[in-house]
């Protein structure tokens, strides 16, 4: 037997180029783009092929915490630059990505107004203290309301993926396990023998779990650990 994974590839900011509609971030992943090193980029003003590594891993950054709320002094923390520095960042970011900052604004409006923000399978995630006087617990309601239609849409989308899985491939005497989910990964074991067969058909159903703006795409990758997967085809 072999463990087998399939890893949705940045789905959470798939979901959130969906969500916010925005042509750069939608195009980027329509070309099959490394959304890490467009952002990386625009931000850094350079040639994509001149992004380093580095500049790539500061574009994660900005990527995942600007689209969470991260604040300029957050994100100077994290990259360890001065926040007049960081602002910058975040001001070319969304200059690139309008619709993002669109996003962040109008949600918060709205979880003011009606006290709850909603997946794009509209389970709703309340939020009580969006109207606090305290300003830090008000502004952790904050991001939470800009947090929970993205990481809350991804959680619904494996869910799904893994009930048609467990519809679709699991019944029978096949030896095919679902034995882990994390995050937005799920683990198998499986008799090597079935790798070629059943690797495209997991693929398969998990990129079709939801139709999104920003296609789902999956990684897979089989060994036989956890630390030894190798990519499959």
């Amino acid at each position: 037997h072999v463990l087998l994974s399939a890893d949705y590839d940045q789905i959470e900011l798939r979901v959130l180029a969906h969500i916010t509609g925005d042509p750069g971030l939608l195009d980027a992943f329509r070309r099959g783009e490394d959304i890490h090193t467009v952002t990386a980029a625009e931000v850094f003003g350079v040639a994509p092929d001149g992004v380093t590594p580095e500049m790539r891993r500061q574009a994660k950054v900005f990527n995942y915490g600007i689209a969470y709320g991260i604040s300029d002094f957050g994100l100077a923390s994290q990259l360890g630059i001065g926040r007049a520095e960081a602002q910058r960042f975040m001001d070319t970011y969304f200059a690139r990505y309008p619709r993002v900052q669109d996003y962040t604004r109008t949600t918060v409006e709205l979880a003011r107004r009606q006290g709850y923000v909603t997946t794009l399978l509209n389970r709703r995630r309340y939020l009580p203290d969006i109207l606090s006087r305290n300003r830090v617990i008000r502004e952790a309601a904050e991001r939470n309301a800009i947090n929970a239609p993205i990481q809350g849409t991804a959680a619904d989308i494996i869910k799904i993926a893994m009930l048609r899985i467990h519809r679709d491939l699991l019944p029978g005497p096949s030896g095919l396990e679902m034995i882990l989910q994390i995050h937005d990964e799920l683990l198998f074991e499986l008799p090597e023998a079935l790798v070629p067969d059943v690797a495209p058909r997991i693929r398969e159903i998990m990129e079709r779990a939801y139709q999104l703006a920003a296609p789902l795409a999956v990684s897979v990758a089989c060994g036989p650990n956890w630390q030894d997967l190798v990519d499959v085809a």
